[in-house]
C-alpha cells in the first residue's frame, strides 16, 4: 500500500469533516488499487486537499472550469517534469458544503460520501477521467470497488 501525505488546508466553518487520518487512508487506497502496474507503482504520494465553503468553492469552479457555482471536489493534477521523480500527485479542492448537501439529497451516510469524492479526486489526479462513457465506466468500477473494499457501499446505486 502506498504511503500517502497529506497537505490539509481547511478553510471551511463546516464541523462535520473526516479526519487527516480518514483522508489520508482514502487517497491511499485509491492511488494502491490505480497502481496496478507493479515497475511504476509508487511508495509515496503527496496531495494537497484544501477544504472550503461554497464561497471559495464557487469562486475556484468558475476561474477553472467556467462554471458559476461550487462543485463537490476540483482536482488540479500536478505538472512536474516526470525526470524530478517528486511524489506529488497534486491539490485537491472540496467543498464542505456541496459535499454534505449531496449527502443528504442522495440518502447516504455523510462519511461515505466524503470517502467517495476524495477517491474521485485522487482518481482525476492519476489521471482517470469520466468524460467519454468508456471512461465513466471504467472510474466508476474502480471507485465502486476501492469503497466496497473499505466497507463503504456502491456509491451509483439509486437509494
Amino acid at each position: 500500500m502506498t504511503t500517502t501525505y497529506i497537505d490539509l488546508q481547511i478553510a471551511s466553518d463546516n464541523k462535520a469533516l473526516p479526519t487527516e487520518v480518514q483522508l489520508e487512508s482514502w487517497a491511499s487506497a485509491a492511488i494502491t488499487a490505480a497502481d496496478t502496474d507493479t515497475e511504476t507503482s509508487r511508495d509515496e504520494a503527496e496531495i494537497s486537499i484544501r477544504i472550503v465553503d461554497t464561497e471559495e468553492g464557487a469562486e475556484l469552479n468558475l476561474q477553472w472550469r467556467n462554471k458559476d457555482y461550487a462543485t463537490n471536489v476540483l482536482s488540479f493534477p500536478s505538472d512536474l517534469p516526470p525526470e524530478l521523480n517528486l511524489p506529488l500527485l497534486g491539490d485537491l479542492v472540496v467543498c464542505a458544503p456541496v459535499v454534505e448537501r449531496e449527502a443528504k439529497e442522495q440518502n447516504k451516510a455523510l462519511e461515505a460520501h466524503w470517502a467517495h469524492m476524495i477517491i474521485h479526486g485522487t482518481l482525476h489526479l492519476l489521471g482517470f477521467d469520466h468524460i467519454e462513457d468508456s471512461e465513466a465506466e471504467e472510474m466508476e468500477s474502480l471507485e465502486t470497488a476501492i469503497l466496497a473494499g473499505l466497507g463503504y457501499p456502491d456509491p451509483y446505486l439509486e437509494t
